[in-house]
């Protein structure tokens, strides 16, 4: 029987309701700590607790913390805002890509993974066994030593290229999927090497029915989308509001593309809202509850304008497609 992993409890995926696919809802990333740069820094819970609620107000219920153990996860806090709000969270186990593992290692990871200075350290001198061993306890015994599960586990690739320690979290992420059964997420950066990616979870005999896409519409190709689509993976559209990557009219023409050739039950929809300048109670941001309140009714009017029936398509992109996606496969 299919099952949906939150932090607090597994549920049945009929009970996630409506769902945005990729955020961030607090962390210290370590890489951005050390440059210095504040607003990736997500340190305020309960001023992410007021766009949860304003989330929940509109319609909400749950959202999937993409946040990966190397992006600075403060488990606790999370498990709290989940309990606090009465939202479905699901947390994620697994890694990022490779320019943010120059950073110092957390001190309170060392006694659960060894002595390492960076976390390329920690993966360049880890073997892709140990690294599996590590996602695998993240998602069946708890997330850094607390007992509260991964709902997902992650990989990540860099702009255009691929190095071989991303190689070897892909591996050893595709190795933990085949034993907990947990749903697959990809951080693809700009869009870009999914197919490769694609290639190595081949080599691993994992179906890409079972894995997500991030970042699709950071590269707004509707042939490239279509390839990935084939595979049976889903495409998560998680750039929602981020204005300065392309207009949303072009976000909303990609989705349709895939939905006039036959892929709805495969577009998921998420804003990453991973800055304190994208939330609203953080820095006036647009915040969580701009895609269920604003965005929504603005795709519905343009999918009913060709002809689709938009209602319908919600429905599948924040209820069907995340219930079927997020569900460890028996």
């Amino acid at each position: 029987m299919s099952r949906i992993r939150t932090l607090t409890g597994d549920i049945d995926p009929d009970q996630l309701g409506f769902t945005y696919s990729h955020e961030h809802l607090v962390c210290r990333p370590p890489y951005w700590l050390e440059k210095g740069e504040d607003d990736l820094i997500l340190d305020d819970p309960e001023k992410t607790k007021s766009d949860l609620l304003e989330f929940r107000e509109g319609g909400g219920q749950s959202i999937v913390d993409a946040t990966a153990v190397d992006y600075g996860r403060d488990v606790p806090a999370v498990v709290r805002l989940a309990k606090e709000t009465g939202l479905h969270i699901l947390g994620t186990a697994g890694f990022n890509k490779s320019f943010l593992w120059t950073a110092p290692l957390k001190e309170d990871l060392k006694p659960l993974i060894g002595d390492y200075s960076t976390y390329g350290e920690w993966i360049e001198k880890s073997t892709v066994e140990d690294l599996t061993d590590f996602v695998v306890r993240e998602v069946e015994e708890g997330m850094e030593g607390t007992p509260y599960r991964a709902g997902q586990v992650k990989f990540g690739t860099g702009y255009n290229r691929m190095t071989p320690l991303e190689v070897k979290t892909i591996r050893a992420v595709a190795r933990a999927h085949h034993v907990t059964r947990a749903p697959i997420h990809s951080h693809t950066e700009a869009g870009t090497m999914a197919l490769e990616q694609l290639e190595i979870l081949r080599q691993e005999n994992v179906d890409p029915g079972h894995v997500s896409f991030g970042h699709m519409d950071r590269n707004p190709d509707s042939y490239y989308h279509e390839q990935i689509a084939r595979t049976g993976a889903f495409l998560c559209f998680d750039g929602i509001a981020k204005i300065k990557y392309g207009p949303e009219s072009t976000r909303i023409h990609c989705i349709l593309e895939l939905v006039e050739k036959g892929y709805e039950d495969q577009i998921l929809i998420s804003g990453d809202t991973a800055r304190k300048s994208y939330y609203k109670y953080y820095d006036h941001g647009l915040g969580l509850g701009y895609i269920i309140n604003r965005w929504v009714p603005r795709f519905i009017d343009e999918a009913d304008r060709r002809g689709l029936d938009g209602d319908r398509l919600i429905k599948k992109f924040f209820v069907k497609n995340p219930s079927r996606c997020f569900s460890f496969k028996n």
